[in-house]
């Protein structure tokens, strides 16, 4: 993370100008930029996915009709312009927080106008949960009062864009939102690798507290002092020869180091930009399969679809399989549903597919795809003996980013094939009898 950076002293009473922008030469990476007037007070303080064409933004002629009047005066008052890159669009979103805390700028005061900011908390609990709540919450001395709360972050200017990174937080560093403590099964955060397990006893209260402070130090910008400590803790489980546990901890390391923010940058190319070409012109979508039968028999397949990390009921399919075998052949049937899926021409084509199983079963998806000459990435969720989720096979990015989403899909799949399975059984069980 660099110090901010003031590139334009003997400027100050030279008024801001879309010319006299250009000497600034800002870049083009995520980070936080602010508005300064003569005398060098912070007028505002924002946040961008691209400095250079954020902070050109405030230049534009319809300046007026996008952010309204009060920005067009702290335009006229700037005489300068600093700011600070960071590693990626979350971490801004973090220091964009903070610095509004400490400066309290006039103009995003004034920009707020009668809505509420949001802040993140951690509940005083055994088990704390991470919540998002709203400054009229935190005042109004229920919930929101301040005693009640661990840590209070905030506030938070874009309630989209913090509902997004709290997303992608999430999925490198699990923690609980709504599960209750002991309950005795997993929820269904549990389930698709949100929640550490605190709903099933697979975390302390000790060991999910060292978790609260990981997340605590990250919202606190301290990235580097986080990846340290997961670094120590990761080769303290090898040294003990616990590789599993010490290879979760190598998973998180690099997932902060290499933060996939995609969803987040469209969202803030949507809020702040009229500009469509960083964003998706369509949602991506997940389709994932799965087989059901018993020895063979009755066996079915279906396919379930998630758009932009949300189930798509309408689009899902139910297969019967026509391929005749006296054993299940799980790989055989995948196949079959694959081709027969994708000889719907005007289906709308998947982003990725995944699979239930492992390397067998991905192997016969990308063979299929390729005989199609369809370009479709592939992966693979590898269940234990309790068929929950322990890994995912294939591209090792596209895994990481789409995880929550991949997770989901296949645990929806796992449903609806048992339930469609359960159908065919009992009607053509009947009717045998």
């Amino acid at each position: 993370m660099l110090l901010f950076v003031n590139t334009n002293d003997f400027l100050y009473d030279t008024a801001m100008t879309q010319d006299r922008l250009k000497s600034f030469k800002l870049p083009d990476s995520p980070g936080i930029y602010r508005f300064l007037d003569a005398k060098g007070r912070v007028l505002y303080i924002g946040k961008a996915t691209s400095l250079r064409d954020r902070v050109r933004s405030y230049f534009s002629n319809d300046l007026l009709h996008m952010r309204g009047k009060h920005i067009v005066d702290m335009v006229t008052l700037a005489r300068n312009v600093e700011h600070q890159v960071t590693d990626s669009v979350i971490e801004a979103l973090i220091l964009e927080a903070s610095l509004i805390k400490r400066h309290q700028p006039f103009y995003n005061t004034r920009e707020k106008d009668n809505r509420s900011w949001n802040y993140v908390v951690m509940t005083k609990e055994e088990f704390p949960r991470v919540l998002t709540i709203r400054e009229r919450v935190m005042l109004s001395g229920t919930e929101g009062a301040s005693g009640i709360y661990l840590h209070v972050f905030g506030p938070f200017t874009d309630g989209g864009s913090l509902n997004e990174s709290l997303k992608i937080i999430r999925r490198i560093l699990p923690f609980r939102d709504k599960c209750q403590p002991h309950q005795g099964k997993p929820c269904f955060n549990r389930q698709i690798g949100l929640c550490p397990g605190i709903c099933s006893d697979e975390m302390n209260a000790r060991e999910y507290m060292e978790r609260i402070q990981e997340i605590r130090l990250f919202f606190e910008g301290k990235k580097n002092t986080l990846v340290k400590r997961l670094g120590k803790l990761m080769h303290e489980y090898a040294t003990q020869q616990k590789f599993e546990e010490a290879q979760e901890f190598k998973n998180m390391i690099f997932s902060l180091q290499h933060i996939k923010d995609v969803s987040l940058l469209s969202a803030e190319v949507r809020s702040h930009s009229q500009k469509t070409s960083l964003s998706r012109s369509k949602p991506f979508r997940i389709e994932a399969y799965d087989v059901a039968h018993i020895s063979g028999k009755y066996t079915v397949g279906v396919m379930t679809v998630v758009e932009d990390g949300k189930l798509k009921k309408s689009d899902y399919r139910k297969f019967k399989i026509r391929i005749e075998s006296d054993v299940s052949n799980d790989t055989l049937h995948l196949d079959e549903v694959l081709r027969r899926r994708f000889g719907h021409k005007e289906w709308t084509k998947p982003d990725l597919v995944v699979v239930d199983g492992g390397t067998a079963q991905k192997r016969r998806a990308e063979k299929v795809l390729g005989e199609l000459a369809l370009s479709v990435d592939v992966v693979s969720v590898v269940k234990d003996a309790r068929h929950k989720p322990k890994a995912i096979l294939g591209n090792r990015e596209i895994a990481e980013s789409y995880k929550r989403g991949i997770l989901l899909a296949n645990a929806e799949s796992h449903r609806f094939a048992v339930a469609y399975h359960r159908q065919i059984r009992d009607t053509l069980g009947c009717k045998k009898d």
